[in-house]
């Protein structure tokens, strides 16, 4: 990463409450080609989140814990704080001097750029705020947020502006938090009720429906300049499962996620 930071942008994008199983299964069966497309061999990474809910996940990812392998470590991390005795900072991790990796960018002539997409970055209030307070610059619209069933498109026309605005050769580190899978999210699903409300399926169609826009944001990225790319979920959620609901708990469906991470560059 001491090659990429510095010579490339770099992207992070965070499906919120993406389950691990069903963006396993809907790749290997061809439902989003878009996103499989970027995968080694079509398969996401399996990963253990660094927490159980948005606001504590994110705040370990912007410290530079991405979603941990599902296997036996210690597993070096891309990105690293300063810090006496890290088994998991090696030579290839880039190591900032700050207390996150976006200020740590910042101070490395990075343009921080966050766009929002569930609660925890809409701004509304001290608690809304905290996150998107890392960033140089953040956005947080509605037609962004949960309830909206156009939301991934809405943060990609702003996404777009972004890009576009920026001076080619100022490096850039944007951070989209797509919010489309959390629940609500029946209304992705033909046919689907708000009274039968959320479920697995309809948190597959989710996905699919951001499958059906992504390389919007990957073409613009890659356009601008050679771009490092980071996709993963934050945490997974429950339907049922073992009678459990919702997530902020830890079953494995929570804690187990998708993870990615590959180069862009104009086609």
């Amino acid at each position: 990463m001491n090659e990429v930071v510095g010579s490339h942008d770099l992207l992070l994008i965070t499906l919120d409450t993406l389950r691990y199983d069903v963006a396993a299964e809907l790749a290997a069966a061809g439902r989003t080609p878009r996103l499989a497309s970027r995968l080694p061999g079509g398969v996401w990474d399996e990963r253990h989140a660094p927490g159980s809910f948005t606001y504590a996940s994110h705040q370990a990812m912007f410290a530079g814990f991405l979603p941990t392998p599902a296997a036996p470590g210690p597993h070096r991390r891309l990105f690293a704080a300063r810090f006496a005795g890290s088994e998991t900072t090696a030579a290839g991790t880039y190591v900032f001097e700050t207390p996150d990796l976006v200020s740590g960018l910042a101070a490395a002539g990075y343009r921080t750029v966050c766009i929002g997409g569930v609660g925890f970055f809409n701004k509304r209030g001290p608690l809304g705020s905290v996150l998107p307070g890392y960033f140089q610059e953040s956005h947080w619209e509605p037609e962004f947020g949960v309830p909206s069933p156009t939301s991934f498109e809405a943060q990609i026309d702003r996404a777009e502006k972004v890009i576009a605005g920026l001076a080619p050769d100022r490096r850039l580190f944007l951070f989209v938090n797509v919010s489309a899978l959390h629940q609500p999210n029946w209304f992705h699903l033909p046919g689907a009720t708000r009274e039968a409300g959320d479920s697995r399926a309809t948190h597959a169609a989710a996905l699919e429906y951001v499958d059906r826009h992504v390389d919007r944001l990957f073409t613009a990225m890659g356009d601008r300049a050679p771009t490092f790319a980071i996709v993963c979920s934050d945490h997974g959620t429950a339907y049922g499962d073992d009678g459990y609901t919702g997530h902020r708990l830890g079953h494995e469906v929570v804690w187990t996620v998708p993870y990615t991470h590959f180069f862009l560059e104009a086609r």
